[in-house]
């Protein structure tokens, strides 16, 4: 069934959702009074009483409502919400060799499980995608393409999705050409060709910590040092952190993901982000930026980039359409800046180029506008799961437990009791047909050892929301059991 919508592509329903929200938020609804009918909000919004009920009905699978038969919606008393985690006070470490290989396999091998409910895995759920009409541009371009479709592109990608990246990329305020382009496939892609063009074996990265643990494998296969900066959930990477461990440690690349960084989902200042590209242009340390986040804000304006602010090509900005088109498509892009040279190299001796089928399909997606009209609609979403998300935590989790709030993506870092073990309740939860991400593979060292991060870019169900009950229980009773120990 087709949802309601708005003309900016919002559902109409989640537009009611925030008008009661900001109501309560304001003060105008106080706990235990009654919200307006059905068909008074409807008249006053200009929506349907199905557009009403359907918003009141999320609302209290939230927790946040509770009908009373015959006389309609009431606010809960609702708790607050979970405590974010504490900030990290550990300073930067010496260089570190990168060991984390055989956990994050033990992870990666979940993705594609059709078994387990993918509470670790950071990918949009199909429910969200627009899928039906991407694969109508796949059959259009396939059937129209001619030898067009089966030749190889160029080794820097389709011109006319260069095209449009460069023109989406200006909404980020990114000023770029599309000769300045390189489509990969996918962001990983362009993170392995950026980091190969600015390093070799035996360097130090500096990288976040925690971080998404691909960027550990990549250090760990290249044979990379990792040097390790605190990341606040309430402002990602300091300035001033960054400073020191330049001043302390001989580093020659930088890996950061200033917007919604996985996992603890924290977004750099842009003030912030103009700094750090300034002192690591000065001090010609490169900066590889994964920006694969960057689009699912939940603000009314993007985040900018570093690459915002970079003036020299001192920055090699990594993202890709994996989180918010198709994932399966594989569509990714690379601007390399000052190292285009040696990026081609490494593209060119890699893969040669992209798949040329699905870069034409993406290239007529984005030149037929609607793209905007999808995130919107994305954003909602993802909101919308993040704070049901939230909200069972804080349910079924222990007491201590702790959650960030993210203004975007689509994780949270939680942190638990330290008497519970993440790895443990890793297999547990594997056991019962859950998977989800230990906080250990997001450090080279064992300082997220409580910590779990949970995905909430699945498609809200009943399912999903048994597992995140089942995932409370066994962390309680993880919990419990530590501390009955003599």
């Amino acid at each position: 069934m087709t949802r309601p919508e708005t003309d900016d592509g919002v559902f109409r329903y989640v537009r009611v959702e925030r008008h009661i929200l900001g109501l309560i938020e304001a003060g105008r609804l106080a706990p235990g009074e009654r919200i307006p009918s059905l068909r008074a909000l409807g008249a006053h919004l200009g929506v349907s009483l199905t557009t009403v009920n359907q918003a009141y009905m999320a609302l209290e699978r939230r927790g946040l409502l509770e009908a009373r038969p015959k006389s309609g919606f009431f606010v809960r008393a609702s708790p607050p919400r979970p405590p974010a985690p504490r900030p990290s006070a550990i300073p930067a470490k010496p260089p570190t060799t990168v060991n984390r290989g055989a956990l994050i396999r033990e992870v990666l091998s979940g993705m594609a499980r059709r078994d387990l409910v993918p509470l670790g895995v950071a990918q949009t759920d199909e429910a969200f995608l627009p899928t039906k009409p991407l694969a109508r541009l796949l059959a259009k371009v396939a059937t129209a393409g001619g030898e067009s479709i089966t030749g190889y592109e160029g080794v820097c990608g389709n011109m006319a999705l260069r095209r449009q990246i460069a023109w989406q990329l200006a909404g980020a305020g990114i000023d770029t050409r599309p000769e300045d382009v390189m489509v990969t496939a996918g962001a990983m892609e362009a993170l392995y060709i950026a980091v190969r063009s600015v390093t070799r074996p035996g360097d130090n990265v500096a990288i976040a910590a925690p971080t998404y643990y691909c960027f550990l494998q990549l250090l760990e296969n290249f044979g990379l040092q990792a040097v390790e900066i605190p990341s606040h959930p309430d402002g990602g990477v300091h300035p001033a952190d960054l400073q020191a461990a330049l001043d302390r440690f001989d580093v020659q690349a930088v890996i950061l993901t200033p917007n919604f960084n996985n996992p603890d989902g924290s977004r750099i200042p842009d003030e912030a982000k103009a700094e750090m590209a300034a002192l690591l242009a000065a001090r010609g340390v490169p900066v590889i930026e994964d920006d694969v986040y960057g689009d699912l804000t939940f603000e009314s304006r993007r985040p900018h980039c570093f690459k915002s602010y970079d003036t020299s090509g001192n920055v090699l900005h990594c993202s890709s359409f994996s989180k918010t088109l198709a994932p399966g498509f594989r569509v990714g892009y690379l601007l390399p800046g000052r190292f285009a040279g040696k990026a081609f190299e490494i593209k060119a001796t890699t893969n040669v180029c992209c798949a040329t089928p699905t870069q034409m399909a993406v290239a007529e997606y984005l030149s037929q506008g609607s793209f905007e009209r999808h995130l919107r609609q994305l954003r909602a979403g993802l909101e919308r799961q993040a704070r049901m998300m939230e909200a069972q935590i804080l349910r079924h989790f222990p007491g201590e437990t702790r959650v960030t709030h993210p203004g975007g993506g689509s994780v949270l870092w939680v942190q638990l009791p330290e008497t519970v073990d993440a790895i443990t309740l890793f297999y547990e939860a594997k056991a019962r047909g859950i998977g989800v991400a230990p906080g250990n593979i997001f450090s080279s060292f064992d300082q997220f050892d409580h910590f779990l991060r949970l995905s909430y870019s699945n498609a809200w169900s009943p399912v999903v929301e048994a597992a995140v009950a089942t995932l409370g229980r066994l962390a309680c009773d993880l919990s419990a059991g530590d501390k009955a120990r003599p």
